[in-house]
């Protein structure tokens, strides 16, 4: 397929891109809006145009405001990209491609709190505790509705959190990542800086992600919703304690009052049974995407795994 793919520029976006060529899709790639091929998802008249120029077969459509902490300083901004800028691709999309299949990533997020001892199915109705998630549920409710309405081809995935490389510094992994790297070279005290460490997450290598969403665009099924999860968990302290194992490096937690969000989820972990159905299931694991973070930094933490074993 001929697939336009915006936010292609982001975390997700860099691994995908590579993953539906390597699938054999011609892929269009649309960034930010200071980028050449880029535009304003919250200028409809640029929205139009880029879809105009491509006519793809397919839309995956990862743009968005995307971190939590963001959308609590600017609730206005993350609604009015991640709301209503997905109404005004698919307003687009409806006049311009009205064939094409479009995959609306949204987030794990949208389930808000879990009711206890439960990972989070589709059928969980969603509770939003974030800006963030909330803008997502919105763009959630819009694409099914044009798919209702219209007939439109619109499928909806719910990732849980995911790791590896590229991801933006201040996402909490690449934090500590930063931190731990500066303390093995000597360039930092051992001390690390941290927010809430008692949440446990569902997590998952990102190139795992990405084959999620390019099954999707073969085979999901037309207005459905499909979490892309691991079904277990663990808590942020477990997953620094691994990282400081990982890379070999002893230092204190120093609670740090300004990087707890205003409201945080205690666990949030997700069931992908009905992605399952389709084939996907997680290849790699949480530890190989925390040595691709590390790899990343400079940090060789197969050699230093290595020199651990023969001493």
């Amino acid at each position: 397929m001929r697939v336009f793919v915006t936010g292609a520029d982001g975390f997700v976006g860099r691994h995908l891109g590579r993953v539906l060529r390597d699938a054999g899709h011609t892929v269009r790639e649309a960034r930010g809006p200071g980028d050449a091929d880029g535009f304003e998802l919250t200028h409809p008249s640029e929205v139009r145009a880029a879809l105009e120029h491509v006519r793809p077969e397919a839309i995956v459509h990862l743009a968005a405001v995307s971190s939590v902490a963001e959308s609590h300083r600017d609730p206005v901004r993350t609604m009015a990209v991640n709301a209503l800028g997905t109404t005004h691709l698919l307003a687009a999309a409806k006049e311009v491609c009205p064939g094409a299949r479009l995959l609306f990533v949204s987030s794990g997020e949208v389930y808000g709190r879990l009711p206890s001892d439960r990972a989070a199915d589709e059928d969980l109705p969603p509770a939003p505790l974030s800006p963030y998630s909330a803008s997502k549920l919105a763009g959630e409710v819009v694409a099914l509705q044009f798919h209702r309405s219209y007939g439109m081809d619109v499928v909806v995935a719910r990732p849980f959190g995911h790791l590896g490389r590229g991801q933006a510094r201040h996402f909490v992994v690449p934090s500590f990542a930063v931190q731990i790297a500066a303390i093995a070279r000597g360039a930092a005290e051992p001390a690390l800086r941290t927010g809430d460490l008692s949440a446990r997450r569902d997590l998952l290598h990102v190139e795992d992600v990405a084959c999620a969403y390019e099954l999707l665009l073969r085979a999901g099924q037309p207005g459905s919703i499909y979490n892309v999860a691991s079904g277990t968990g663990r808590t942020i302290r477990e997953l620094l304690d691994e990282m400081l194992a990982l890379a070999g490096v002893q230092a204190r937690v120093e609670p740090d009052p300004a990087l707890v969000r205003p409201v945080e989820i205690p666990e949030l972990i997700g069931n992908a049974t009905r992605l399952g159905t389709l084939g996907w299931a997680p290849r790699r694991t949480v530890r190989d995407a925390l040595v691709d973070v590390f790899d990343e930094l400079g940090l060789s933490i197969v050699a230093k795994k290595d020199d651990r074993q023969r001493s």
